[in-house]
């Protein structure tokens, strides 16, 4: 669905360790795929409840020489790449890597919001749908950034994003609600990039059946946790680092009745 995040990508320094570590906590499964012999890098799809949802693969040279540390990046569906690309300038974004092929599979390009903010642009060649519920899924998208409300009106130009309610979270402030084009609550924004010494940018929830045994087995197995687990409305969360320093949180549903 156009203006829906549809597609998770791990760049990481170590992606074999990275799989390894990941797996028994989110329950995943990965399949690597065959890549053209053009110096394409090894690429390795992972499946949720056997449905793919992202892929794992190396930390690009250019992205590490630029001071990218490992990170997960999500991909927004889009109609035309180029188009929307040169719309992300016009309303003061960037381009990372201007529109590129992927044979058989899409076109992409690497941008960012006017705080810096990382996302990819991305136009499969085939339809894809998201793949939004049950464990291993990535359930909510929040952007750590330095001024929300100009963030807010980048990306509701960009993608038709829709505003859906804010709360205070003292000390930190406002916290800005979102949903995407499929019409649920997707994620949040906040201006939080400073106060956590931070650069700008996005964190990707994991939906896991116990927060409490996530983070359990992420100290187990050489991840950080940087905050939980903590309880809110619905559900626990953890914000978590994993062994080569990618950032990402899990999210488990308090169970009802």
């Amino acid at each position: 669905m156009r203006g829906q995040i549809i597609w998770y990508d791990l760049m990481t320094t170590d992606p074999e360790a990275a799989l390894a570590f990941y797996a028994p906590i989110t329950g995943w499964t990965s399949d690597q795929i065959d890549r053209p012999t053009d110096g394409s890098p090894p690429y390795t799809v992972i499946k949720a409840a056997g449905q793919p949802i992202g892929g794992v693969l190396p930390l690009p040279g250019e992205v590490a020489a630029a001071g990218a540390p490992p990170h997960w990046i999500a991909h927004v569906h889009v109609d035309d790449v180029d188009a929307m690309a040169a719309k992300v300038e016009s309303l003061g974004g960037r381009i990372h890597r201007p529109g590129t092929d992927i044979p058989s599979v899409g076109r992409f390009a690497m941008v960012a919001d006017p705080q810096g903010g990382p996302f990819t642009l991305f136009a499969p060649t085939e339809e894809l749908t998201a793949v939004t519920e049950g464990e291993g899924t990535f359930s909510w998208a929040e952007l750590n950034t330095t001024d929300h409300e100009a963030a807010w009106d980048f990306y509701s130009n960009l993608l038709g994003w829709q505003r859906r309610g804010a709360m205070e979270m003292p000390p930190v402030g406002t916290y800005l609600m979102f949903e995407d084009a499929s019409s649920a609550t997707k994620g949040g924004m906040w201006s939080f990039a400073a106060k956590m010494n931070a650069p700008v940018h996005w964190l990707y929830y994991v939906t896991v059946r116990d927060a409490d045994a996530a983070v359990a087995a992420i100290q187990a197995t050489g991840g950080r946790v940087l905050n939980g687990p903590i309880d809110i409305e619905g559900g626990r969360i953890a914000q978590c680092m994993d062994p080569q320093g990618a950032a990402f949180a899990v999210y488990a549903e308090t169970a009802t009745g």
